[in-house]
């Protein structure tokens, strides 16, 4: 009988919290002010660090009563005040909290209390947007709504070092992307932000630096202003250096680190200026070493990844400083067994998390190893590398799977491994398994990766060829996403590269003649020309160009004689050096059709003079590019001969 009566105890103290609370809401409806304040008050004290509280008011109605009151003109001052404390407190608790709040539209109302002349009121509304929007469940594009809302922000840094600390935070979570950047801009972010890094507030300080860490981030216009940018005589690069010094807090070389990286990515300083070379670049590396806690390491290795991911030289440099590359590898041992870390909340935050360090490590490799065939061969060889690389491609996490796969790819670059390694581990098998059901983004680098895997040299092209490739590559070449098209015809044209004739007969069969005109016509370039490279093996030897002809003669000379005329039915847009390009391609399919030596061309000559090749031929001998202006006199040989 006893657990009967555990529904009605649950029932009661579940009314006996909710009764509580309603206290606390039907208080901020009494008619003198005095009562309401301290009704405000008392639910200030009631809430904070109590997520049940919070929630219960919020179910009670407190919200819309509490907004209702902070835009009163009758209310207080300091009744406004509290009213934006409680609304703050609330919006600490749980994003559902947050959803609750910007339901009731808190936004409009807070940031029409920074228009009051109470510096107190105007930080306590600061203080809430704050919370708000740093809340994974707020819009940005709420700040930009009102035009008038970024000028009076930035009027409002110099009141306090309050104001200074919540609007450069305010600032730093919703400047997402270049039209962002540029709105903050052109309000004079930069001018208005510079000489908080000189603040006495440390706060303060590091909020600014966010600032202009996503201020420069992939944005030329920003970071050439902010080379030139002095504060108390100092240049700001010479700032971040001060900045990025051991002694300085580990947020704060990691930030520092951050704006120095995006300068020189955006071309503001230069890849071998010494604050890159002997300050930024050896503060990322000291980032990833296992001393470090996990979000400064993964933090560490995705900038460092991304500064040198350009420059060969940086690579090298990185490469041999302070063991990077053994160092990442402890990425992926992490948390080991006898891990350092005794406290247990840590340790349950960084399993969920482990994750995001293997993300890391992958990406730093790819930057690593993108153009030095030494640094590839020393990445291979550290510990059970292609094993991990493997198991990082069937991971749940779709941006575990995206960066292990870049990382192949950039492995991929090397013959040499190519022939070894990746054939040892039979590295295809898994990326077969992860083109087959994949996102664009993972599509994209895996079927590029398939290209190299596809070229003669390569142990693995059987195999690939055994497993479908064929259809799936074909498939690709329908794909809205141009840079799949380009991926999936190369793929097939390295494949055709030297082929049997039996292969040949595939891909003609899978791609049908309809799909072949379609990419001979496609309005990206690249497309085209790969679609030609294609043609071009598919008809190399004359026992291939025969039976090819036999079956597809006809629109293959249409579809080749189509590109010399220049007249496709997409306009190249930049008509000169690359239409050359496509006619010195599409030439090449026109001499291994026309060439004397070999058996049928006689026929072939004939069939493409009546689709009247030779007068094209005319015309391209006169070219003014000397090349192309040879092969069509080459080729017209052919007819004389």
């Amino acid at each position: 009988m006893a657990c009967l009566l555990e529904t009605p105890i649950r029932m009661s103290v579940l009314s006996e919290v909710t009764a509580s609370s309603r206290h606390y809401v039907d208080r901020l409806f009494d008619p003198d002010p005095q009562k309401v304040l301290q009704g405000v008050i008392d639910m200030k004290n009631a809430v904070i660090g109590n997520n049940k509280q919070k929630a219960n008011l919020i179910v009670l109605g407190a919200v819309p009563r509490l907004l209702y009151l902070l835009q009163q003109e009758a209310s207080s001052t300091e009744l406004k005040t509290e009213c934006a404390v409680v609304l703050g407190s609330l919006a600490m608790g749980t994003e559902n909290n947050v959803k609750s709040l910007l339901d009731c539209h808190i936004i409009p109302a807070l940031l029409q209390g920074l228009l009051s002349p109470d510096l107190k009121f105007i930080e306590a509304c600061l203080r809430c947007l704050r919370t708000i929007f740093t809340s994974p469940v707020t819009p940005e594009e709420l700040l930009y709504t009102d035009a008038t809302v970024i000028p009076h922000l930035m009027a409002l840094l110099s009141r306090s070092r309050y104001t200074q600390e919540y609007i450069c935070q305010i600032f730093s979570h919703c400047c997402k992307g270049p039209d962002h950047q540029t709105i903050l801009f052109n309000h004079g972010a930069v001018q208005n932000i510079a000489h908080l890094l000189t603040s006495p507030s440390y706060k303060v300080r590091m909020q600014a630096l966010k600032c202009f860490s996503v201020l420069a981030f992939e944005n030329p216009q920003v970071s050439m202003t902010l080379v030139n940018v002095l504060v108390d005589g100092e240049l700001l690069p010479q700032i971040f250096v001060k900045m990025l010094q051991r002694d300085k807090p580990i947020e704060m070389q990691l930030t520092s680190a951050k704006c120095l990286t995006y300068m020189c990515r955006a071309g503001a300083i230069r890849t071998d200026d010494s604050c890159i070379v002997l300050k930024t670049l050896p503060c990322l590396v000291r980032m990833c070493s296992k001393e470090r806690l996990l979000e400064e390491r993964v933090e560490g290795a995705e900038t460092l990844a991304y500064l040198i991911e350009p420059d060969v030289e940086l690579q090298r440099i990185a490469s041999i400083t302070d063991h990077l590359i053994a160092m990442l590898a402890d990425y992926f041992k992490y948390p080991s067994s006898v891990s350092a870390i005794t406290d247990i909340k840590r340790l349950d935050h960084d399993l969920k998390h482990a994750h995001e360090l293997r993300q890391a490590a992958f990406k730093l490799y790819a930057s690593l190893g993108a153009n030095d065939e030494d640094i590839r061969k020393k990445i291979i060889e550290t510990e059970n590398m292609m094993d991990r690389i493997v198991t990082g491609l069937s991971e749940s996490s779709v941006k575990v799977r995206l960066a292990a796969v870049r990382c192949l790819h950039s492995l991929s670059r090397s013959v040499q491994q190519l022939r070894t390694s990746f054939q040892d581990h039979a590295v295809w098998k898994p990326l077969m398994k992860v083109l087959q059901n994949a996102p664009d983004e993972i599509l994209v680098v895996a079927s590029s990766m398939l290209c190299n895997l596809l070229l003669e040299f390569s142990p693995s092209k059987e195999p690939i060829l055994e497993s479908g490739a064929v259809e799936l590559l074909c498939g690709l070449t329908q794909s809205e996403n141009p840079a799949l098209r380009v991926n999936g015809i190369w793929a097939l044209m390295n494949m055709a590269f030297q082929a049997e004739q039996k292969i040949k007969a595939d891909i003609l069969r899978s791609l049908s003649t309809e799909q072949l005109f379609r990419l001979l016509s496609d309005s990206d370039m690249n497309v085209l020309m790969k679609t030609l490279g294609l043609l071009r093996n598919l008809l190399s030897t004359r026992p291939h160009i025969d039976k090819i002809m036999s079956t597809h003669g006809k629109q293959i000379m249409q579809a080749v004689t189509l590109i010399l005329e220049g007249e496709h039915s997409m306009e190249v847009k930049e008509q000169g050096h690359s239409h050359v390009k496509l006619q010195l391609a599409a030439m090449f399919c026109i001499s291994n059709l026309i060439w004397n030596e070999e058996e049928g061309s006689q026929e072939r000559q004939d069939k493409l003079r009546d689709m009247g090749i030779v007068d094209i031929l005319h015309k391209l001998s006169q070219s003014t590019d000397s090349n192309l202006c040879d092969k069509a006199k080459t080729a017209l040989q052919q007819y004389l001969a």
